[in-house]
């Protein structure tokens, strides 16, 4: 269960740095609506890591929730910030997926 609620605390990262790039994007009442999604999603996504670190070893929680952040960050930039999908940033985005698979399987 800690695994799939960090998972989601991941994801939630993914959101407030999502949120960030659309309120850098709007103006007005869309930016301040914008940037109440990133209180929101940094809120969670915070609560959850405070949960699961009390069961997983701080390090790889980090680690894992960082990676997930990191990966959904660059997936959301290529996909909703149309950023470049060069082979270097594919490559590193893959081996971050490859050291996070690695470290959930070697953590209890």
């Amino acid at each position: 269960m800690n695994w799939i609620l960090l998972i989601i605390a991941g994801l939630f990262e993914v959101g407030f740095a999502t949120c960030l790039g659309k309120a850098k994007e709007t103006t007005g009442n869309a930016s301040f609506l914008w940037y109440i999604g990133f209180l929101v999603c940094l809120s969670i996504s915070m609560i959850l890591l405070v949960k699961v670190t009390k069961e997983l070893p701080i390090g790889t929680a980090y680690a894992v929730w960082t990676g997930i952040g990191a990966v959904g960050s660059v997936l959301m930039g290529i996909i909703v910030f149309k950023e470049p999908a060069t082979f270097w940033r594919v490559f590193f985005i893959s081996t971050l997926i490859i050291s996070i698979i690695g470290l959930k399987a070697v953590t209890k």
